[in-house]
């Protein structure tokens, strides 16, 4: 959705070894806002960010305005079950229903071979990733791993709306989540783990904590108990800024 940062170009440069041209798209999508949410202040820089993809070697740069993506009439949802319900689907009612109609639409305009998704926003590739395989799109979907600053944080466009104070303070999810996933691997009680997570995001300044739980890898399906590849998910607010993360865990495989 713009407002580029080295998470997005890290996209850039993984499809440089995917294909012989790279196509990036900038739309920020009005579907996917609640009417509450920050559509309006939502950070746009066409200029520096079409300089930035000229920079790392895009080839081209489809930015279509909301007139061409919803013209008079439009009238079409898609909606993706399941991986969609939870976590950030709950949270924000119609989210991914936006987000699915809008991927779908660009993915048939630009007709890429392969498309690159961060893992920063797990729950939306998992949702592309069930739309293409259930639509038949003929399209490779990738998940480039999570891009991060020094102290952890995972870069993101709205940490832009931080507060320097609100900036430092933010490092604490990482640092839990980190802590969590090491107490899970270890045996320790899953429960308890995202307890003392959530806990010690409002004592690091967290204002609150919409979730933090541990999920089926695939499914997103909720685990208590750590007996297959999972995703530690969690998504807090911090001021007025809503920060999202999530980190691999997987069971201990004793030889």
């Amino acid at each position: 959705m713009g407002a580029l940062h080295d998470g997005h170009m890290a996209l850039v440069e993984a499809a440089k070894a995917h294909a012989d041209h790279v196509v990036a798209s900038i739309f920020v999508n009005p579907t996917q806002f609640a009417p509450n949410e920050d559509l309006d202040a939502y950070p746009r820089r066409e200029a520096e960010d079409a300089a930035l993809l000229t920079a790392h070697g895009a080839a081209l740069l489809w930015a279509p305005p909301v007139s061409v993506m919803y013209p008079q009439g439009f009238a079409t949802t898609i909606t993706v079950s399941g991986v969609s319900e939870g976590l950030c689907g709950a949270a924000r009612p119609g989210h991914f229903e936006g987000v699915a109609t809008v991927v779908t639409k660009l993915l048939n305009q630009v007709r890429p071979d392969v498309a690159l998704f961060g893992e920063k926003d797990y729950q939306q590739l998992a949702v592309i990733r069930r739309m293409v395989t259930d639509t038949d799109l003929p399209v490779e979907i990738v998940g480039v791993a999570t891009q991060r600053a020094d102290d952890g944080l995972a870069l993101s466009s709205r940490n832009a709306y931080l507060s320097p104070g609100d900036r430092v303070r933010a490092a604490v999810l990482p640092q839990a989540m980190q802590d969590a996933a090491q107490a899970i691997v270890g045996g320790g009680d899953v429960a308890t783990a995202l307890r003392t997570a959530k806990d010690r995001l409002i004592e690091g300044g967290f204002t609150s904590v919409d979730y933090i739980e541990l999920c089926d890898a695939g499914s997103l399906a909720p685990l208590d108990q750590l007996d297959r590849p999972a995703r530690l998910l969690a998504a807090a607010r911090i001021g007025a800024t809503r920060l999202i993360d999530n980190i691999a865990v997987n069971p201990l495989i004793v030889m």
